[in-house]
């Protein structure tokens, strides 16, 4: 049995469902991320599980127990909010320590358990310190700490590093993934950061409008988007609409226009026929320029944009716009106004939506 299970859990607000029918099983120690734009419904899902909103319908269970009318302060989750919530009177070792002192916690194990925590954070030789004498990620680290000194079954991040630069922002990331690996806490985070989702988590759950999109892996949610919204959302990409003219056991041919074909492979179980109209996704970095006739299509450089580690490449086609993302090598790059040749692998193409299914 699944350590966190949510059962078609919905949220209405009258007529409106702000979350519905979410189901998702999160097993113990996995780090899972609610993803998606503004509004998508993720943070309430967030708030039903730590029980600061009531259920609508639905169930949440933690560990084979039914805690969907529990009371936040009975659940034992441990959060961490945007803003870090800690207290400007209290010194670090006190927020730290707060949640111990209000279960009741002896002084002497909460002075040990404290030091473990500043210490799992590093954070050490600030516990005489106050907020207001820490940076941005110190207090976030001071949040965190205070959240799993408690030692709860599952950790819940709400937009925890929306307030660093990104520097910060990306050494955190990473920060904060070792800490949950080392501590082997249960963690669901919220995020409408693709990268934070895509570099610290187990598993994905890509939301739009209040319901759950995909759930899987970051490398497959990215190679394998189930539709277009989370082949747009998750990443770059290039959607090209076209007619299938023949489909074989492993790849589908498809009618791109200006006597372009589209060759994707698809996997096993999907069935296409003649005539049916899909989308076909490609992602930037899958396209390679080349000299012009040597590719499948002829482009001309529109824009470009300096990424540091790449190029990003803006080009016009006889297909319509088409973005080309390609590693600087220390050589000159493609000039705007230029002229060149597209090309891809078959690999690279992924046929993501069926607009029509005779």
């Amino acid at each position: 049995m699944s350590f966190l299970v949510l059962d078609k859990l919905t949220k209405a607000y009258g007529d409106l469902n702000a979350v519905s029918d979410v189901s998702l099983s999160v097993e113990k120690g996995e780090f899972v991320s609610l993803l998606g734009p503004s509004g998508c419904g993720k943070t309430t899902t967030l708030q039903m599980i730590a029980g600061f909103i009531d259920v609508t319908r639905g169930r949440i269970s933690l560990d084979g127990k039914d805690i969907t009318h529990v009371r936040p302060n009975k659940r034992g989750l441990g959060v961490v909010f945007q803003s870090y919530a800690l207290f400007p009177h209290m010194t670090v070792a006190q927020n730290v320590g707060f949640g111990l002192e209000m279960r009741g916690v002896g002084k002497a194990e909460c002075a040990e358990r404290i030091r473990e925590t500043l210490s799992l954070v590093r954070l050490d030789a600030f516990a005489a310190r106050y907020p207001r004498e820490l940076s941005g990620g110190q207090r976030q680290r001071v949040a965190i700490a205070r959240a799993l000194v408690i030692k709860p079954p599952v950790l819940l991040l709400d937009e925890p590093m929306s307030n660093l630069d990104a520097k910060l922002r990306e050494e955190m990331q990473f920060e904060l993934r070792g800490i949950q690996r080392k501590v082997g806490t249960t963690t669901v985070m919220v995020t409408h950061d693709q990268s934070e989702a895509l570099s610290i988590s187990d598993r994905v759950v890509v939301m739009e409008a209040g319901r759950v999109t995909q759930v899987d892996s970051p490398y497959r949610a990215y190679e394998r988007p189930e539709n277009r919204f989370v082949s747009q959302f998750i990443g770059k990409a290039n959607m090209l609409a076209g007619k299938v003219t023949e489909a074989r056991h492993n790849e589908v041919h498809v009618d791109l226009g200006h006597q372009l074909t589209g060759i994707a492979c698809i996997e096993a179980g999907t069935v296409w026929r003649e005539g049916d109209t899909v989308t076909l996704c490609i992602r930037p970095e899958k396209l390679h320029l080349c000299k012009v006739g040597t590719g499948r299509l002829s482009a001309t450089v529109t824009s470009r944009f300096f990424l540091g580690s790449q190029w990003l490449y803006r080009l016009d086609t006889a297909i319509g716009e088409v973005l080309v993302c390609s590693q600087n090598e220390g050589t000159e790059p493609v000039a705007e106004g230029e002229t060149v040749g597209i090309d891809w692998h078959r690999d690279a193409v992924r046929v993501i939506q069926e607009a029509s299914h005779g």
